[in-house]
């Protein structure tokens, strides 16, 4: 595969770092507003040292201004790419997507196009869901013989994959999936410091979370509405999680027969705080504002002024973990409870590539899947979520990455077993 990959922040840079030593990747292109960022992407992954002559000279650093589906389209043209990877936040989803359409690449994101309010009843029904203006594009892309693979990051993504495997090989029928996120890691030296885009979290736990139920379809509730206790496993421990607005609950239902979808992160107390201290004073706004004859996004400014997460690296400790809890009935119809889960340790990730556990967690995700569409192993024309293809071929290849997934088996919530 010739990929393009726009945008060289935490995400982009890891997977630079990753994909530079596959195989399957034999043109990499970084592209990013700021060139230098995009160059140090490139230099980071050959500084590893684990890249012989012929993969250094795969890599490439590009000038681009993602906000222009035109510049999308060209650069994609001039190195024939044949796939486009968004690693940027979501608002510039839409002239990324058109971009690689008019350069007929397919194309991969991490989070899909952002949602909109329903104007008068916010907390109780959805307006336009996340992805809406993209699914209403499948069409297109599958006349075109295109895949537009939406939401392939960690979360959503892995997650996805993780429901996937549960329906086809653990479970005759699906009560209830809930993907859970959780860690334990420290950020050392700062008093409050994200180790994922803020941007983007704003965007996510502020908005009014979607649930999926049979009977009612797809309806919203209040930010970090109810609260539950989930022990994440290898250590990490119970954390409290609430509901959040993710692309998981939207996909999920297309393609998996389930009765309820949800999503909880384990934010913490603190963090959930500090978010809802942002919003009180207004600072989580898109809008631009006029200070001293500028006009700046207060968004923008929060994001200015906290740390970069991709250079938190050397700072942290402790594991990230991903996953999904199903409940229903086993192959045997018999009740069954799971959780295919996900971590990296942040010693681990920094030893073997210098990008922090968060960022390579989510950079990963779509290296195995734009490798199994090189392979022809993962191809389905359309805009589609990972769960609307086979996840044994993903999980198995995401293990040939150095970083094994697991699942728990629960009787009474204790664990019993794991997928080994």
């Amino acid at each position: 595969m010739r990929v393009l990959v726009i945008g060289a922040g935490g995400v982009g840079s890891a997977f630079v770092s990753i994909t530079a030593r596959r195989e399957a990747f034999t043109h990499l292109v970084v592209a990013d507003v700021d060139t230098e960022r995009a160059q140090r992407a490139v230099d980071e992954a050959i500084a590893s040292g684990e890249l012989d002559a012929a993969q250094q000279a795969r890599l490439h650093a590009e000038h681009i201004d993602a906000s222009n589906d035109v510049a999308v389209a060209s650069l994609a043209r001039e190195h024939r790419v044949d796939v486009v990877l968004n690693a940027c936040d979501p608002r510039l989803n839409p002239p990324i997507f058109q971009g690689a359409f008019a350069a007929g690449a397919h194309y991969v994101d991490m989070a899909m196009h952002l949602s909109e309010p329903h104007p008068t009843k916010p907390y109780e029904k959805t307006g336009r869901r996340l992805g809406d203006a993209q699914f209403a594009q499948s069409p297109l892309w599958r006349n075109r013989g295109l895949m537009a693979l939406v939401g392939m990051g960690v979360e959503p993504g892995f997650s996805d994959v993780a429901a996937r495997y549960a329906a086809d090989h653990l479970f005759s029928k699906i009560d209830e999936i809930g993907v859970r996120d959780g860690a334990d890691l420290v950020v050392d030296g700062y008093d409050f410091a994200p180790t994922f885009s803020i941007w983007t979290t704003i965007e996510e736990c502020l908005n009014p979370p979607v649930i999926y139920e049979r009977e009612r379809g797809w309806f919203t509730t209040r930010p970090f509405s109810e609260p539950e206790v989930f022990t994440f496993p290898e250590g990490i421990g119970p954390i409290e999680c609430v509901n959040v607005e993710h692309e998981e609950v939207i996909l999920i239902p297309r393609w998996i027969d389930v009765e309820r979808v949800t999503f909880k992160y384990g934010l913490g107390r603190e963090f959930i705080q500090v978010l809802k201290t942002l919003e009180k004073l207004e600072l989580v706004s898109t809008e631009p504002v006029e200070v001293r004859g500028v006009k700046v996004s207060p968004r923008d400014v929060v994001a200015a002024a906290l740390p970069d997460p991709a250079e938190l690296g050397d700072h942290m400790r402790g594991r990230t973990c991903a996953g999904t809890w199903v409940r229903g009935l086993g192959l045997d119809g018999e009740p069954r409870e799971v959780y295919i889960y996900h971590v990296v340790d942040n010693d681990w990730s920094m030893n073997e590539y210098r990008h922090q556990a968060v960022v390579w967690q989510t950079a990963v995700m779509p290296a195995v899947a734009i490798e199994l569409m090189a392979s022809g192993t993962w191809f389905r024309a359309g805009v589609v979520g990972p769960e609307a293809l086979p996840s044994e071929p993903f999980l198995d290849l995401l293990d040939a990455y150095g970083s094994e997934w697991e699942w728990l088996e629960y009787k009474d919530r204790a664990p019993l077993v794991t997928k080994d």
